[in-house]
């Protein structure tokens, strides 16, 4: 018997006994499925945070308070308070060779109020250069010169959700409003942003550093620093003259004893990928712990056949079939019957794929519908390959059996 026969001859099976054979597929239905929408979902989480962090461009780099080796966080990131930036260390950095602009960060969150209006909303607290380093252009009005980052002024640039909840339609220029009870002159305003890398600029009003340092917070570090290099090529040499400045200012010999960290956006980005391919391997490795019970399933059924069609294959070798056919032939029909339930779940995990992917791009995420071939040649060969595997005990069982005991079985 031809391998094309035997195939025909499985498939003839499969529809004579259609619930039997779903039932035992269902297993690898949902392995391969899994499989499928997890390599799928993990490339549009992936294609989501690169895309958040590309929206900032890949040649910026962020100066962190706290130690962390190449690959881990530093101890700021994980809850932890560290005073050690301070922010003279944006006018030191800024002379460094193609650096075009360096802003220091502080942030917090109070109530901003306007007459009888109020709203909760985040400020921070960042350097004139911020428009220049985040690439943020005013809508209407300005934002804050050095001059007023210097003399501690009390001038505000809303974000647009802010704007709207204090002032709906009405123009909010020179208008004042309280932040944590500090009067504020309202000088600018933004266009709707939205969320740009996982933050949400329309719910920020901006303050001068200094301002939120000394009169609302009451310190005098900072949380961050960012700058902006003129091409990414030229991120290595920077982010190298920036450690070195850094070690200066807090006398620092031994780079072990680093009380900072400092990252560029293409060295998260690597990070971000690195890891999140990680995932997507390691899940879909434990989504594939199911196309084990799916091989159980296969083996169960197959032995049941062997025991249902005992007297066929004494007859079939009474009359010439060798040991190699019979082998064949319930191998082909395993396999067969985990190939149909691989289709079967590749094309139920794209659809899944694809309404994951089409309620994330509904609510407004940049998230991409991803589905590789390789996944799909993956998911039709391990379908056939469980197939082979957990198959080859019942088609030797059933290779093994002499006709003559076949033939006399009831």
């Amino acid at each position: 018997m031809s391998i094309i026969t035997s195939i025909k001859f499985s498939l003839n099976n499969l529809r004579a006994n259609k619930k039997r054979a779903f039932l035992t597929m269902l297993g690898i239905i949902i392995g391969v499925g899994s499989v499928i929408v997890i390599m799928s979902v993990g490339a549009g989480a992936q294609s989501l945070i690169v895309n958040e962090i590309s929206s900032f461009g890949t040649n910026l780099f962020g100066v962190i308070p706290g130690a962390a080796d190449d690959n881990g966080p530093p101890a700021s990131v994980m809850g932890i308070i560290v005073t050690t930036l301070k922010l003279n260390e944006v006018d030191d950095l800024i002379k460094i060779p193609h650096v075009e602009a360096v802003t220091a960060y502080v942030r917090g969150v109070g109530t901003m109020a306007y007459q009888n209006q109020s709203t909760e909303a985040t400020f921070v607290g960042v350097n004139a250069s911020l428009p220049d380093v985040e690439s943020i252009d005013i809508a209407h009005g300005r934002f804050f010169t050095v001059d007023e980052v210097k003399s501690l002024s009390k001038v505000v640039v809303l974000g647009y959700q802010v704007k709207e909840d204090l002032f709906g339609d009405s123009d909010p220029l020179g208008q004042t409003i309280k932040i944590k009870k500090q009067n504020f002159r309202v000088i600018g305003y933004l266009d709707e942003l939205g969320t740009v890398a996982f933050e949400n600029k329309d719910t920020q009003a901006y303050i001068p550093v200094t301002t939120a340092q000394k009169i609302i917070l009451g310190i005098n570090h900072v949380s961050v620093i960012r700058g902006k290099v003129d091409v990414t090529e030229n991120n290595d040499f920077v982010i190298g003259q920036v450690k070195e400045i850094i070690r200066n200012n807090h006398n620092i010999d031994n780079p072990d004893n680093d009380d900072f960290s400092v990252r560029s956006l293409d060295q998260a980005l690597d990070v971000v990928t690195s890891v999140t391919d990680s995932l997507k391997i390691f899940l879909a490795g434990i989504a594939a712990i199911s196309l084990i019970v799916g091989g159980i399933g296969i083996m169960n059924i197959m032995l049941v056949n062997v025991a249902e069609r005992t007297k066929e294959i004494g007859l079939r070798k009474s009359v010439g079939a060798t040991t190699a056919n019979i082998l064949t032939q319930f191998l082909t029909e395993a396999a067969t019957l985990t190939l149909v339930g691989g289709i079967v779940g590749i094309i139920g995990g794209i659809l899944f794929s694809w309404l994951i992917a089409t309620t994330a791009q509904a609510a407004g995420y940049n998230w991409e519908f991803v589905v590789t071939l390789s996944s799909v040649l993956l998911g039709l060969g391990v379908s056939a390959a469980v197939g082979l595997i957990f198959g080859s005990y019942p088609a030797k069982q059933a290779a093994n059996l002499e006709p003559v005991d076949a033939l006399r079985s009831e």
